[in-house]
């Protein structure tokens, strides 16, 4: 995969027993609303080191999308600015395991991307209402390798 370095464990204690399961079995045992999860691994902006996240699964056609939503508070979440300082990331679906590239999606691509998520992922419309913030959408796409 294209992520290395120093890991420094999720301080969440849902968020570490998620990455496990996933990494062991590819399927987590308890998610919100019992829907699938992915898991992105990337670099942290600050330490450098590999940090690891799980985030609603919203796909199309082998892309990603990664929804920034941190429940509707009012400030994106940190992975949120690892990536788009560190773009590339690697993201495991299942048991399948993919090197990414994300960019931020705006405008009319955004508001595709949007609907998806929300279609995947009921909550992510009222942590909209919630918040002030417009909640970004990145899209994490293959890199050829």
């Amino acid at each position: 995969m294209s992520v290395t370095g120093e890991y420094e464990p999720s301080p969440s204690a849902r968020v570490r027993k998620h990455v496990e399961e996933m990494e062991t079995t590819g399927r987590p045992t308890e998610t919100p609303l019992g829907l699938p999860i992915v898991v992105m691994t990337f670099q942290s902006r600050r330490s450098h080191k590999v940090h690891k996240t799980a985030v609603m699964k919203v796909e199309h056609d082998g892309s990603y999308a990664l929804v920034a939503s941190k429940g509707g508070a009012p400030q994106h979440p940190q992975w949120y600015h690892a990536l788009t300082l560190h773009p590339d990331l690697d993201l495991q679906d299942g048991t399948e395991k993919y090197a990414m590239r994300v960019r931020e999606l705006h405008g009319d691509e955004r508001a595709q991307w949007w609907e998806r998520a929300v279609e995947a992922y009921p909550p992510y419309a009222d942590y909209q209402r919630k918040t002030d913030r417009e909640i970004p959408v990145l899209l994490a796409e293959p890199v050829a390798r």
